[in-house]
């Protein structure tokens, strides 16, 4: 009678991998790690998020961003979770992702869209409080008596981004103070260095800043004061400060400003975030508020930007439409030629090709507006001509689009080749046993094939020339201006007219160039999403 045996793998549970042990059979932990090396890859991983995480609460704690810390809160116990369970596999992929998109994606977009409908600009910049604050502090005057310091300007930190403070040291009383945005602090005498005349050199914790620092924030310093119990201490050049009081000063009964001196006021607009005299004047300083649709009726309201707004669209189309056209166009006939397998050399000639490919964009864009000037550019030279290139609006137009036929075909021509490649030889072939001429069996085979694989990237290059900033700012700088209208150039497109509205002029507008921001992401976002819809038409019917 055979003798009855007991098989370890026969006998195995469903399921278990070999090995009898389940995962540890694989070397596998219960906590999801492979090896001990692994082990102190997640350990490390976690180390560093949570020293990111204490990195960050910082500011936000000293700032009272309450929301923040507890988004950060948040997100940094969710990362332990995924990464120290063994029932989230999926998530230990998905969630640096989907970190990343939220992060660099989705939030710059939401806060576009939100800034869109506020009156964010220079001078409207922060809380009715702040603004309150800086109207005060800019007219702070010097009054009989009051003590003068001798000054030396320093930085919490960094000397080009820390915070402004003022060491000062009273000749009378001998005592050296720190001045912050939040007031007065004595400083022990050790903590301090002075020179024979008695000014602070060097102080302990603050970065002392010398002229060129000094000149670098002349702005920061002309809006800094150190607040105190009857006014505020302004520096009175580089050396001297002095402790003033204001001549401006906000009354909550009337919610106005009201000079000491004039006995004029400035009333709260809150509409506008402003305060208005009743002659209609403003102060410079104001506070960020919503403003609803003004910024979006502004582009079609406005008599400045309504008079180009269209003709920049229209030339906006054009010149991404155009771009892809013509680059895609020599891209294809080079590839074409190129692939030819009776020509010899194609890695020499192809690797002439993509050397402008290879090239930074900048320094190429610099060098063709050089060479389409015209009294010294090499193209006028070349041929012999005195062309006025960019003092036109259509020169300035073909320059632009021959700028750019240099600069992409050869990308094209990259990917072009790569798809080519791809074909199967076959279909062609076929195509000729059948009789079709070459020409027929490019325009029903290889182009309807090449159109779907290449169909995404050209839409994708659409919306990146649509917003081609540098290739117009860099070349043309948006002319020729028209003396009537020194705003609109010829060449701008939306991208580049929005940045000299909203920039160029005597203060910074992010609220319009957040608006036109939006109409440009919907106009690329709607072109884009029929463009798709099409290119899977496309390939349902090939």
């Amino acid at each position: 009678m055979a003798r009855s045996t007991v098989d370890v793998d026969t006998a195995r549970p469903t399921g278990s991998p070999p090995g009898g042990r389940g995962r540890a059979g694989l070397g596998v932990g219960s906590d999801g790690t492979s090896s001990p090396l692994g082990l102190v890859l997640k350990i490390a991983a976690l180390a560093l998020l949570a020293a990111v995480a204490v990195w960050g609460a910082v500011p936000l704690v000293r700032t009272q961003n309450w929301i923040g810390l507890a988004v950060l809160v948040a997100v940094t116990l969710l990362g332990f979770y995924v990464y120290l369970s063994p029932r989230t596999i999926p998530l230990k992929y998905l969630l640096p992702g989907t970190l990343f998109l939220i992060a660099f994606q989705i939030l710059p977009i939401v806060y576009t869209v939100a800034t869109a409908f506020t009156n964010f600009s220079d001078g409207h910049r922060g809380s009715k409080e702040e603004a309150i604050a800086a109207i005060e502090g800019a007219s702070v005057q010097q009054v009989p008596g009051s003590p003068v310091y001798d000054l030396t300007i320093a930085a919490d930190g960094d000397p080009s981004t820390g915070d402004l403070v003022f060491l000062l040291a009273d000749p009378t009383t001998d005592q050296v103070f720190a001045g912050t945005s939040d007031g007065l602090a004595p400083l022990s005498a050790a903590d301090v260095q002075r020179s024979d005349a008695g000014r602070i050199t060097a102080a302990e914790g603050y970065t002392v800043l010398d002229v060129a620092q000094i000149s670098d924030r002349q702005d920061d310093l002309t809006a800094f004061t150190v607040p105190t119990d009857d006014g505020a201490i302004r520096n009175q050049g580089l050396s001297s400060a002095f402790d003033g009081a204001p001549q401006r000063a906000y009354d909550a009964g009337c919610d106005c400003i009201t000079d000491a001196a004039s006995g004029r006021t400035w009333t709260a607009d809150d509409g506008n975030g402003a305060f208005v005299a009743d002659d209609g004047q403003t102060l410079a300083q104001g506070w960020r508020v919503g403003v609803g649709l003004r910024n979006f009726g502004a582009i079609f309201t406005n008599d400045v930007i309504r008079s180009s707004f269209l003709r920049i669209v229209v030339w906006n189309f054009a010149f991404a439409f155009l771009t892809v056209l013509i680059t895609f166009g020599l891209g294809l006939l080079v590839a074409l030629a190129l692939n030819n397998p009776m020509l010899k050399g194609k890695t020499f000639y192809r690797s002439l090709i993509i050397l402008p490919y290879a090239m930074p964009a900048v320094a190429m864009y610099l060098v063709w507006r050089n060479m389409f000037n015209t009294d010294f550019g090499l193209i006028n030279r070349i041929l012999g001509t005195h062309v006025n290139w960019l003092g036109n609006t259509a020169s300035s137009m073909v320059a632009i689009l021959l700028v750019q036929l240099w600069l992409g075909y050869n990308y094209m021509f990259l990917v072009i080749t790569g798809a080519l490649q791809s074909i199967p030889k076959d279909l062609t072939e076929a195509a000729g046993v059948d009789g079709a001429k070459p020409f027929y069996a490019f325009r029903t085979i290889t182009f309807p094939l090449l159109l779907v694989a290449l169909a995404p990237l050209l839409i994708s290059s659409f919306a990146f020339n649509f917003n081609n900033f540098n290739a117009i700012y860099l070349v043309t700088q948006g002319g020729p201006f028209s003396p009537d209208n020194p705003s609109a150039g010829g060449t701008d497109l939306l991208i580049t007219y929005t940045y000299r509205l909203a920039f160029g002029g005597a203060g910074a507008d992010y609220g319009f160039a957040a608006a036109i921001s939006v109409v440009i992401f919907l106009i690329v976002g709607v072109i884009s999403v029929l463009a798709f819809r099409r290119t899977r038409a496309l390939e349902e019917v090939n």
